[in-house]
């Protein structure tokens, strides 16, 4: 697995799949969470798309260094593990903590940016959210990452979806629980410490955008994508119903079929064919 060095000298560990002179994809993961959250997307577009995914600082294979960690400086790691795959313009989808990176990249970095997919994300701080997060930072550093993944599920995955699938709860259970709490509690504080100043410049994005929710996504719901809708110029909504926080993997056929429409409309310099219809695990709607 490649794994290149941040500006700080963090390493980032990161995945490059697909056919290398293909349109790319950089696929950003949410709050302790790391590139396996988005296995059931690898496996689709990298038919057609060269698919990066990677770590952040503070999960998977990724350095966890002591904090502060700092949003500005994680999209700064994106592009380094972009700098190392040899990409220089890519689609960006983010979901959760990584769209506010995606935005972070598309309003800072807008050179880089065909694209931008933004997933169960918000553009700015609700006193409601921060109390939450604020919260399970405690619970991570007191009581362990265990009693954390506990408490957090409820808002990740639907209850429908907590009943009868158990991947989502694997894939984002497992994940935290290979998350030691410094690093989460890290990740937290960069999400609380991130200003607003982006939302107010959102309206510079020139790129398109694809703004996806859950009906039942309670952590960050309908009313923040249709924020950024608002907010981002060439913007579109898209609702999946009876999907919760952890859209991509609870409904990852209304999701990958949303985001494979959605790109076969932004212009690219070469000509492109339609995804294949495929088989996905059973595992949502």
């Amino acid at each position: 697995m490649p794994v290149t060095a941040a500006l700080d000298g963090t390493p980032i560990a990161h995945d490059d799949v697909g056919p290398r002179d293909a349109p790319a994809i950089l696929m950003i993961q949410g709050l302790g969470a790391d590139r396996r959250g988005w296995v059931l997307q690898q496996a689709y577009f990298a038919r057609r798309y060269r698919v990066i995914t990677f770590d952040n600082r503070g999960a998977g294979r990724s350095g966890k260094p002591n904090g502060p960690y700092d949003l500005e400086v994680m999209a700064t790691d994106a592009l380094c593990v972009l700098d190392a795959c040899g990409v220089a313009t890519a689609h960006v989808m983010g979901a959760s903590m990584g769209g506010v990176i995606a935005q972070v990249l598309g309003v800072r970095h807008a050179s880089r940016v065909s694209s931008l997919v933004l997933s169960c994300t918000g553009c700015h701080h609700l006193d409601w959210r921060r109390e939450l997060l604020a919260d399970w930072r405690d619970v991570a550093l007191e009581k362990g990452m265990g009693a954390l993944a506990s408490r957090a599920l409820r808002w990740l995955v639907g209850p429908r979806n907590r009943r009868r699938l158990m991947l989502p709860a694997q894939l984002f259970g497992s994940a935290l629980m290979n998350v030691p709490p410094h690093a989460f509690a890290a990740q937290v504080d960069a999400i609380l410490s991130m200003p607003d100043d982006v939302r107010w410049e959102l309206s510079s994005v020139d790129v398109p955008a694809l703004v996806i929710v859950g009906t039942q996504d309670i952590l960050t719901p309908l009313g923040d994508s249709e924020e950024i809708v608002e907010r981002i110029p060439a913007a579109e909504l898209h609702v999946v119903h009876g999907a919760a926080h952890a859209v991509m993997a609870e409904a990852p056929r209304a999701f990958n079929a949303a985001v494979a429409s959605f790109l076969d409309r932004v212009p690219v310099p070469s000509e492109r064919r339609s995804l294949p219809d495929v088989q996905l695990p059973s595992a949502g709607a």
